[in-house]
């Protein structure tokens, strides 16, 4: 028997952040992340900055994660620069919605690809990847704090969908 695929629970909402996410993202932060945590400062300029689309994730009325896409001027590629879920909510389908919703922010802007970087070690997240349809281009080595290594997987992105009735 095949497992299905893990589906968001129906009260799953994905919205813009907002200044009063910060505490609760910076939890996050700290409860998935050892290492190249992102700082209240970092949330705060990425919330007011034109290139970033801070993505959060509320089931609830609770933060179940939070998505960061960034743009550059005159590029057509966009990088997925961070993505949290927390443990307990591990395999329920937040990730995967978190990861369209980004696709879909990328797609608005303008962008054909989307790109980002992933722990070598962090098996689950490369199949979540791979699985979303990102396809493995390159590696950088002593890439985090820690001196791992990461990988970068690229997804090219049809066009914006239309917005349901």
């Amino acid at each position: 028997m095949r497992a299905l695929a893990a589906q968001p629970a129906p009260d799953l909402h994905i919205r813009s952040g907002e200044a009063a996410d910060i505490e609760a993202l910076l939890d996050l932060e700290n409860e998935v992340f050892a290492t190249d945590r992102l700082t209240r400062r970092g949330f705060q300029r990425f919330l007011g900055s034109p290139t970033a689309a801070l993505l959060v994730a509320e089931q609830q009325g609770r933060l179940a994660g939070y998505a960061l896409v960034l743009f550059r001027p005159n590029s057509s590629i966009a990088r997925l620069y961070s993505i949290a879920v927390p443990p307990l909510l591990e395999g329920r389908g937040v990730g995967p919605a978190l990861i369209a919703a980004g696709e879909e922010a990328a797609r608005k802007r303008g962008s054909t690809r989307l790109r980002l970087e992933v722990d070598e070690t962090n098996a689950r997240a490369i199949a979540r990847y791979r699985k979303s349809g990102y396809e493995l281009f390159g590696r950088y080595l002593d890439y985090y704090d820690d001196h791992g290594n990461a990988l970068r997987f690229e997804k090219r992105l049809g066009p914006p969908q239309p917005a349901s009735r």
